[in-house]
């Protein structure tokens, strides 16, 4: 299989923006845990972000299906390359699961999902207290272990341009 040396226009622009939106959302959702007077202005903006999150990450993945990604350096340690892949299907798997988990935790707290004034998405579950009671703190781990892979995405991101230099960096951060 011939791979490209970069990442495709569409996956760059994807992957900053999305890494925007997604730190902007974790910041959001950590403001409305913790805040009483801004809470229902942050719920306005958490739930429209996440479902834009969700649609964002379809594209992104169909994308990264037809436009493979370039290839790691020869030289990786079979580790690191390993790491690099999982820590990348999971990112994938959490940015599905966060909005899913949001919207399924709102919908069995019978709570409308409004994205704007007078628009809601239909409920993706029953009422259900005990539904509602499993997914918030659900909603809350997966939003840590988004966190936290980030982090160890950013430091791999980074010691790959710093300490290896050997291009994986600018993969995604230029195009050829």
């Amino acid at each position: 299989m011939n791979r490209p040396p970069h990442f495709n226009l569409l996956a760059r622009v994807l992957h900053w923006s999305m890494a925007a939106a997604i730190l902007a959302m974790l910041f959001i959702g950590a403001a409305m845990v913790v805040s009483l007077r801004y809470r229902e202005a942050l719920l306005d903006l958490h739930r429209p972000l996440g479902l834009a999150i969700l649609l964002l990450a379809i594209v992104r993945l169909v994308n990264r299906l037809r436009h493979p990604p370039p290839p790691l350096p020869p030289d990786l340690p079979r580790l690191q390359a390993w790491a690099a892949k999982a820590s990348h299907w999971l990112l994938y798997a959490l940015m599905f699961a966060m909005p899913i988990v949001g919207w399924a935790m709102l919908s069995a707290g019978a709570y409308p999902v409004e994205l704007f004034a007078g628009v809601n998405l239909p409920p993706i579950l029953p009422h259900s207290p005990v539904m509602y009671g499993f997914l918030r703190p659900l909603h809350g781990v997966l939003a840590y272990m988004l966190f936290f892979t980030i982090l160890a995405h950013l430091g791999a991101a980074l010691f790959h341009a710093w300490v290896r230099r050997d291009g994986v960096f600018s993969q995604m951060a230029r195009g050829k």
